[in-house]
């Protein structure tokens, strides 16, 4: 499908820096490349150092760091290596991120909800936590953080997934307004179902639920995703913080 929004902007990123989570595939990856081809340099994290070299030979990336964001020691250390490597933080993307259970409540297994939770929500605070300071203390940063739809309406049996993804978006609006007069804006991205490899830790008809739910009656598109995270990345973006932004082919209604 040809799309207009696959376009690069120039320089767009010129001696910008960016931190990407969840960097070795699916939007972390296309936001790397985009912005490395649009003139910023990236950092990727992942837990997995396999997929990240992978990802750092089609991306371009200059650097990977494996990194579990559920642990904020690892965190916090990957956060100082990132701006010893780079020279400033002036980007964060979060994007790690994963699925979870597919169960009801009341058979959910709480082992997995606690790593759900961990890694969806915890490790989103654990990253804005230790890279905000290097940002505020230069007077210059963006924020995007990675929640859903779900984080909106509640998927039926995937609670530990809605629960994280909605604590994602009170994160990102509490953080956007303590940082709003410090030159960091913090946003966060509410997309529906899009191709990614988190597709593939879910159930076909689960997939096919989501799909019926969205009015476009289609999946989203890594690039549409991309296209959004790169704006709200961009100097363009300058007036919107602690801000929900959809990105859902009609679904969200509110």
């Amino acid at each position: 499908m040809n799309r207009q929004i696959a376009a690069h902007f120039s320089g767009r990123f010129d001696n910008r820096t960016c931190i990407i989570t969840g960097g070795a595939s699916g939007s972390g990856k296309a936001v790397a490349k985009r912005i490395i081809e649009e003139g910023g340099r990236v950092v990727l994290w992942d837990k997995s150092s396999d997929s990240l070299a992978v990802a750092q030979q089609e991306s371009g990336a200059e650097f990977t760091i494996a990194v579990d964001v559920s642990d904020p020691e690892a965190v916090s250390q990957a956060a100082r290596q990132s701006f010893e490597a780079l020279g400033k933080i002036d980007l964060l993307v979060c994007s790690a991120g994963i699925t979870g259970a597919t169960s009801s409540v009341v058979e959910f297994p709480i082992d997995n909800w606690q790593r759900v939770i961990d890694i969806n929500l915890n490790g989103v605070f654990y990253c804005c936590r230790a890279v905000a300071p290097y940002m505020v203390e230069n007077g210059y940063g963006r924020i995007v953080n990675l929640s859903s739809v779900a984080g909106k309406e509640g998927n039926p049996n995937a609670s530990a997934y809605s629960a994280s993804k909605a604590g994602v978006i009170a994160l990102t609006k509490s953080l956007g307004k303590e940082l709003a007069t410090s030159g960091v804006l913090v946003n966060v991205v509410t997309p529906a179902v899009f191709r990614s490899p988190l597709n593939e830790q879910v159930p076909q008809s689960h997939i096919d639920f989501m799909i019926s739910k969205i009015p476009m009656n289609r999946l989203g598109e890594i690039d549409e995703v991309t296209a959004m995270i790169c704006w709200l990345l961009s100097e363009e973006c300058s007036f919107s913080t602690g801000a929900t932004f959809d990105i859902s082919g009609g679904r969200t209604t509110y």
